[in-house]
């Protein structure tokens, strides 16, 4: 393209250079032109500054027209000399462009509001032929805004960004990119100022889009088009511009933030500091959940963005390991508050299940699965087709990518009329109880109790399944595991309370008389989750089996009461007498826990149980063990485990030298013949617990005097 005039003096000074000279400049180009085609038409006066200037210099002599506009002009006629006519104006109208850019800084007042608005009028009409020129006008563009003065001299200059956006979108935010990272602040306002424009600011937002998730481009693109997409987003009522995209751009906004998290601690993650921020730099991570905020709030959405403050959503989705919680938190929130966006984030969440990329897969995971709480959007899709793929996860070797498959079969259990076909689901979820990552085990566990809160629930079929594998779960090392399994036990005995009330001898109450001790014990857990589980499904026992202990166990629960303990073990042993042994057998092995609390439980219960228990009822073999592990507890380095042994101990003696009587008299005793079958024997008196507060007898829920 030809630089004319203007190509020469490029490196002259700029404070001279005024609207008038820029149009003398134009007029003598546009002199030189006609005099090579005399046949030529002459150009129609150009259109007039929108403003009225405050300086003589600044207005264009009479008869000059500083920029030719093309809507008067008609065709040339042929020559063999003519130069066409639509070149001389692209050169005039680029160079008018681009020292427009250089002039705005000392051009004065009049003279920078006449340009701009000039040359924005005249971009509006022929923008579409600076294709070539564009960077290094909005580059100059975002060299000069800043010393202009605030008022309408930068709101002219701003107008000549948005009218070179409004054809050449891509160009513009190719030009801004760069400045955004490390952050600059008159970018910054050009992105707002763009964010403003109605009429290009859906242009602009698509472009970053793009850019944002254009995987072979460079990550520094990427990170530059999270800030801006931040910037723009903030302003009010850009939001609207998404209309068609919203479902895309807020999931193209969440995956980036799961690349980030996954950079996090990467040494090579650039340190960028923003000095105009108050507080602490601001990270990437945190602008991109800005956007993701102000996308949120902007659509109506605010309550979206409060439950995930409550939640710590916003917490987890830029940790390195809890991105996918954060993602099931928002998933939630937005099934919650935002169901007006569901079907469309589903439609965009399904291409990417089968993505190569891992962090677009795994975060297209979690929003199908968190996503499956909503009935309507489940019903997108055959529950064949569903539970397919979620099965099919199962047989991933990524325990993240099993996690989310658990997960998706529990939310999808508690809508009614799914999961129908229990068989299908209820292998998967019982092989995943014996995982050893704690979160497939806790997935399958709420799964589990999500299908027992289902109408028709197959209680007995999953009290025979879990029989043998939910008791070792009580005892699990996991604090989250032993919480959740015995919260399904509770679930299982309130589902199935109808067939013990009647006394069905089924597989439910061979379950529940097997877990009595570890309940019991687990209520001194130092996990609280766990001690409140253990609470809650006693009193479910209670109800159900109808014991009339509901008082009792509270006080044990948040008080050290030997009283009310006492009158739970009279109740076991006498109401379940050949269960007595398989008691006493697993208190025993409490007797071994290395957590202090759980040792001076088990030497209490222990000794109460021992206390109540009949003479004959117990081998002299369980006996002795019990014996000998009590005395081995006179070494422990807990003194309270120390005395409460030793009391325990006593009581283990009492009971053998009661069954030391003869033969004859035992038979006696058991078949009622003799007036006292159970001799008394002293009650245990144990010392002061130093991990509950004493409660006083008759006065439940008293701490102490005072």
């Amino acid at each position: 393209m030809a630089w004319g005039l203007w190509g020469r003096a490029r490196g002259g000074p700029v404070g001279a250079l005024t609207l008038s000279a820029l149009a003398e400049g134009i007029q003598a180009n546009q002199g030189q032109t006609s005099g090579r085609s005399s046949a030529g038409p002459q150009p129609e006066r150009a259109l007039e500054p929108e403003v009225e200037p405050r300086s003589a210099s600044a207005i264009p002599p009479a008869g000059r027209e500083p920029c030719p506009s093309p809507s008067g002009q008609g065709p040339a006629p042929e020559g063999p000399h003519q130069e066409p006519q639509s070149s001389w104006e692209e050169g005039a109208l680029a160079d008018l462009a681009l020292y427009t850019a250089a002039c705005l800084e000392e051009a004065g007042v009049a003279g920078t509001q006449a340009t701009a608005l000039m040359l924005s009028s005249a971009l509006e009409a022929r923008g579409e032929h600076l294709e070539d020129n564009v960077y290094a006008l909005v580059r100059g563009l975002l060299a000069q805004v800043p010393s202009l003065a605030q008022g309408r001299p930068r709101q002219a200059a701003l107008r000549v960004l948005s009218a070179l956006a409004l054809e050449h979108a891509r160009e513009v935010v190719c030009a801004l990119l760069p400045s955004s990272l490390p952050p600059d602040r008159a970018a910054a306002e050009l992105w707002r100022s763009l964010s403003r424009n109605q009429r290009v600011n859906g242009q602009v937002l698509v472009q970053l889009l793009w850019a944002l998730r254009n995987e072979a481009g460079p990550e520094l693109e990427a990170l530059a088009a999270t800030r801006a997409l931040g910037e723009m987003l903030a302003v009010s009522g850009c939001v609207g511009a998404t209309r068609g995209f919203y479902p895309h751009l807020l999931l193209v906004l969440v995956t980036q933030l799961h690349r980030l998290a996954r950079r996090v601690r990467s040494p090579d993650t650039p340190k960028v500091q923003a000095p105009w921020h108050r507080g602490p730099p601001h990270s990437h991570a945190s602008c991109a959940v800005e956007a993701l905020k102000a996308l949120l709030t902007g659509d109506g959405g605010r309550m979206v963005v409060t439950c995930m403050e409550q939640a710590g959503g916003w917490r987890r989705l830029v940790g390195a390991h809890t991105h996918l919680e954060g993602v099931l938190l928002l998933a939630s929130a937005m099934v919650a508050h935002a169901d007006h966006h569901l079907r469309g984030l589903f439609g965009n969440v399904l291409p990417q299940l089968r993505s190569p990329d891992d962090t677009q897969r795994l975060t297209a995971m979690a929003f199908f699965t968190g996503l499956l709480q909503s009935r309507p959007t489940a019903g997108l899709l055959r529950e064949e087709s569903i539970l397919e793929r979620l099965c099919a996860w199962q047989g991933d070797r990524e325990p993240t990518v099993r996690w989310l498959g658990l997960l998706g079969l529990g939310h999808l259990a508690l809508n009614r009329g799914k999961v129908r076909h229990v068989s299908r689901v209820l292998p998967a979820l019982l092989g995943a109880l014996g995982e050893g990552d704690a979160r497939l085990v806790d997935a399958a566990l709420g799964a589990l109790r999500r299908l027992l809160l289902r109408p028709r629930a197959p209680v007995r079929l999953l009290s025979a399944e879990l029989g043998p594998r939910l008791p070792p779960l009580l005892d699990d090392a996991r604090d989250s595991v032993r919480a959740s399994a015995v919260g399904l036990l509770g679930t299982l005995v309130r589902r199935g309370r109808g067939g013990l009330r009647v006394g069905l001898r089924g597989p439910l109450r061979k379950l529940v008389l097997r877990s009595l001790v570890p309940l019991l014990l687990r209520l001194q857990d130092p996990s609280r989750d766990a001690a409140e589980s253990s609470e809650w499904t006693l009193a479910r026992c209670d109800q159900a089996l109808r014991w009339g202990l509901l008082e009792d166990m509270v006080t044990v629960a948040h008080y050290d009461s030997p009283e009310a303990l006492s009158r739970i073990c009279h109740c076991l042993v006498q109401q379940y007498p050949s269960h007595v042994p398989s008691f006493l057998s697993q208190t025993q092995g409490y007797l071994r826990s290395p957590q202090d609390p759980l040792r001076w439980a088990a030497a209490v219960l222990l000794g109460f149980l021992v206390h109540h228990t009949c003479p004959g009822c117990v081998s002299q073999d369980l006996l002795d063990s019990l014996s000998q592990d009590l005395g081995q507890l006179q070494s422990d380095p807990e003194p309270a485990v120390v005395a409460a042994a030793h009391v325990s101990a006593q009581q283990v003696a009492l009971l053998t030298h009661a069954q030391a009587r003869p033969r004859s008299l035992r038979l006696l005793l058991r078949a009622g013949l003799w007036p006292q079958p159970c001799p008394r024997r002293p009650p245990p008196a144990f010392a002061d617990s130093p991990f509950q507060s004493r409660s006083f007898i008759g006065r439940w829920g008293c701490v102490g005097p005072g």
